[in-house]
C-alpha cells in the first residue's frame, strides 16, 4: 500500500510540477557537449561520449538519464561540430524529454596563448508522459479498479537554443553556457508552462607535478567548478581531481547552505581509467541534504572514445578534466 502510494504521489507531481528542473550530471566533463556547446570539438579529434545516471537510487521510482554525443573538429576551419542526444524519466510514469540537438563551435585566438570558442546549440525536444504505467489512487482504494476515465496526454514537442563562451589558456579555462534561450513549453494542457533560462558558469586549474629540471611528470591535480541558476534555483559543485596515468580519483561538493540545506546536497566521489584514447569513470553521489534516509545516493558511469589523436597544435586541447 506504501509504495502503491509512494508511484501515485510521484506521479502526480510528474504531472503536476511542469517547472521541473534539467537533468543533471555528476561527471559533467564528461558529458561537455552537454555543459556547453563550445566543447564541440575541444579534443581535436574525432570523439563519442555515452552516460547514465540512476538518481536516488532507494525511491520506489527511478530517475535515469540517458546521454550520447559525438563531436569532430575541422582543423583548417578552427571549428568543430557536434551532436548530442539525451533523454531522462522520472517515476512510474516515465515523465522525461528526449533531446536531439547540432551544435557549432569556433576556435580564435585572443591574444598570446589565450583563445575563445563561441558555440551554440538547436535542439528539437520532445517532453511525454507514460500513461498507461501510472496508478491512480482510486486503483489502490477499489483493488485496481479504476472508475475514471481520461483521455492519454499526447506529446509536447517544441525547439530550443542554447548559446555558450569558453575562454582557456594551456592550464585555466573558463566558461558560461545560456540555456533554454527559446523558453520552450512543457505542458500538456491547454495552458503554457515554459521551462526557465538556464545559466551555467564553470572553470578551473589544472597543477602539475613538475620533477627535476623542473620537468613535467605524468601527476596532475586539478580545482574545479561549476554553478547553475535556473528560475528560483542555484547550486554550486567544486572539486579536485588527481591523475597519475592511468587512474583518476575525484571528490566534490555540491551545495549552497542553507539553501539546500545546512549541510548541502551531496558529497560526489570518483574513480575513473584514462588513457590517450578511452575513458570510463564511475562516480556516487552520497546524499546529505534533508531526503538522507529516503533518496540514497546516484549512480553515473561514463565512457568516451577518440578516434584519432589529436594533431599538434599552438592551440591544443581545452584542460578541462574528462570526468
Amino acid at each position: 500500500m506504501h509504495r502503491l502510494l509512494a508511484i501515485c504521489f510521484l506521479s502526480f507531481l510528474g504531472l503536476a510540477g511542469s517547472y521541473a528542473q534539467d537533468p543533471q550530471f555528476s561527471q559533467f566533463y564528461s558529458n561537455p557537449l552537454y555543459l556547453a556547446p563550445s566543447f564541440a570539438g575541444a579534443a581535436e579529434a574525432s570523439r563519442i561520449c555515452a552516460n547514465f545516471r540512476d538518481q536516488w537510487i532507494h525511491l520506489p521510482a527511478p530517475f535515469v538519464t540517458y546521454s550520447f554525443s559525438y563531436d569532430h573538429y575541422f582543423s583548417n576551419f578552427n571549428s568543430g561540430i557536434g551532436f548530442l542526444a539525451y533523454k531522462d524519466a522520472a517515476g512510474s510514469g516515465q515523465l522525461g524529454t528526449l533531446s536531439v540537438g547540432a551544435q557549432y563551435s569556433y576556435n580564435f585566438k585572443l591574444f598570446q596563448d589565450v583563445y575563445a570558442r563561441p558555440g551554440l546549440h538547436f535542439s528539437y525536444r520532445e517532453h511525454g508522459l507514460a500513461w498507461d504505467k501510472l496508478t491512480f489512487i482510486d486503483e489502490v482504494m477499489y483493488n485496481g479498479g479504476s472508475t475514471v476515465e481520461i483521455e492519454p496526454i499526447p506529446k509536447v514537442r517544441d525547439v530550443d537554443l542554447a548559446l555558450s563562451a569558453l575562454v582557456y589558456s594551456k592550464r585555466v579555462w573558463a566558461g558560461v553556457t545560456v540555456d533554454h534561450i527559446l523558453t520552450p513549453n512543457v505542458s500538456f494542457y491547454a495552458d503554457k508552462h515554459e521551462i526557465p533560462v538556464k545559466v551555467a558558469v564553470f572553470g578551473g586549474v589544472e597543477l602539475v607535478r613538475r620533477g627535476r629540471l623542473l620537468k613535467p611528470l605524468e601527476e596532475t591535480m586539478t580545482l574545479a567548478y561549476l554553478f547553475k541558476h535556473q528560475g528560483p534555483f542555484n547550486q554550486l559543485d567544486v572539486g579536485v581531481y588527481w591523475h597519475k596515468n592511468p587512474m583518476v580519483l575525484g571528490l566534490w561538493y555540491r551545495g549552497i547552505p542553507p539553501f539546500n540545506s545546512q549541510r548541502g546536497d551531496a558529497f560526489i566521489v570518483l574513480v575513473g581509467y584514462k588513457t590517450k584514447s578511452f575513458n570510463v569513470g564511475y562516480s556516487y553521489d552520497v546524499t546529505i541534504s534533508n531526503l538522507i534516509g529516503q533518496a540514497i545516493g546516484s549512480h553515473e558511469i561514463s565512457l568516451s572514445y577518440k578516434f584519432a589523436f589529436p594533431r599538434r597544435s599552438k592551440k591544443g586541447e581545452v584542460p578541462c578534466p574528462e570526468f
